[in-house]
């Protein structure tokens, strides 16, 4: 049986216990803990902390997100960390009202209603929720998929919101040879059961938070946020929204109609289609801009530093909409965004 050690983590001066056998943000997330995280694979950075005292080692991981100076500093990621003494952490990046009031990680039963194409290569996938009846979690988050017939998952985010906690609906961009997707071109229909779990990641919205909202997002990195889009249009929270999306030609687009619908019903919302290589066959009504997204927000959004952004899309776009972050100074606490880029995400 491994053995067991105490984490204390500082500044918030909460503890938990942690076997040698189980990363320290897995270990959180088992006791209701809710550190801030993103990919879970150590290549976004965002469960980055401080080693106060105590000894940890940490499996494989990207130099991007904690580089070879930052760790003979001290610097660590949770998700990748194993602790074999107690140990004392500085979280970096927290926010208190989450660290014990996050939404529950959960197993849940689920069975598929529809398996639906909105582009040539992104599928809607939608799920009733089995057991138990209702799947508790916040706009923004995402979950694992278990592949039925392996022991394999896969991360997707969530597009519904707890306006429906009972139905839930997936984006999932289909890539050459992806297990999963190939799943729902020819193994999966309706009817069968998936297992999920989570809720995971921080791209959520923050109670009590004024700032306008910014949105960037590409491929099926729609799904996270249209999933704040709509928790914003249903609750009449009144803070101003841009979304930028980027894609490569109009054909590209979809959910346009319920976006447009989505934004009359919020005070200050403008949606920009960003089409990087054609804005051929763009729909009448829809704001069209043409080049990458980022650089199309770097061009709109003077201060960017004086709103809090969210984005989710292919690992090139986040890591862009990164950069153009701390172009800006947007401070880590007003940016928030998951970034799947192992191939257990595919």
């Amino acid at each position: 049986m491994a053995d067991t050690h105490r984490i204390n983590f500082a500044p918030v001066d909460i503890e938990m216990e942690v076997t040698e056998d189980e990363s320290i943000l897995d270990a959180a997330f088992r006791q209701g803990i809710h550190l801030m995280h993103g990919c879970r694979e150590g290549r976004c950075s965002a469960c980055k902390s401080y080693m106060l005292d105590g000894d940890v080692q940490m499996d494989d991981y990207s130099t991007f997100a904690c580089n070879e100076a930052e760790e003979a500093e001290g610097y660590v990621l949770l998700c990748r960390s194993y602790a074999y003494s107690d140990c004392e952490i500085e979280l970096l990046n927290f926010d208190e009202d989450e660290l014990l009031g996050g939404a529950p990680i959960q197993d849940v039963r689920t069975r598929i209603s529809a398996i639906e194409p909105v582009t040539k290569d992104i599928v809607s996938l939608r799920l009733d929720v089995v057991e138990p009846e209702t799947f508790e979690f916040k706009p923004g988050q995402y979950v694992d998929l278990s592949v039925p017939g392996t022991d394999e998952k896969r991360s997707f985010s969530i597009a519904t919101t707890q306006a429906t906690p009972d139905k839930l609906e997936f984006l999932i961009k289909k890539y050459p040879n992806g297990l999963f997707a190939g799943l729902l071109e020819e193994g999966l229909s309706p009817g069968d059961e998936i297992m999920i779990n989570g809720p995971y990641g921080s791209c959520t919205l923050r109670n009590g938070h004024v700032l306008p909202v910014v949105c960037i997002g590409g491929g099926a990195g729609m799904a996270p946020l249209l999933s704040l889009l709509r928790h914003i249009s249903e609750t009449g929270l009144n803070r101003p929204v841009r979304f930028y999306y980027g894609a490569r030609t109009a054909a590209d687009l979809f959910y346009l109609g319920e976006i447009a619908a989505l934004g009359e019903k919020i005070a200050d919302f403008r949606f920009v289609a960003c089409l990087s290589e054609s804005a051929d066959g763009a729909p009448d009504g829809v704001e069209v801009a043409e080049g990458n997204v980022t650089d199309i927000v770097n061009s709109r959004e003077f201060d960017l530093a004086r709103t809090e952004v969210y984005f989710c899309g292919p690992p090139p776009m986040v890591d862009a909409a990164l950069a153009l972050a701390d172009q800006h100074s947007v401070p880590r606490d007003q940016t928030f965004y998951d970034k799947f880029t192992s191939p257990a995400f595919d």
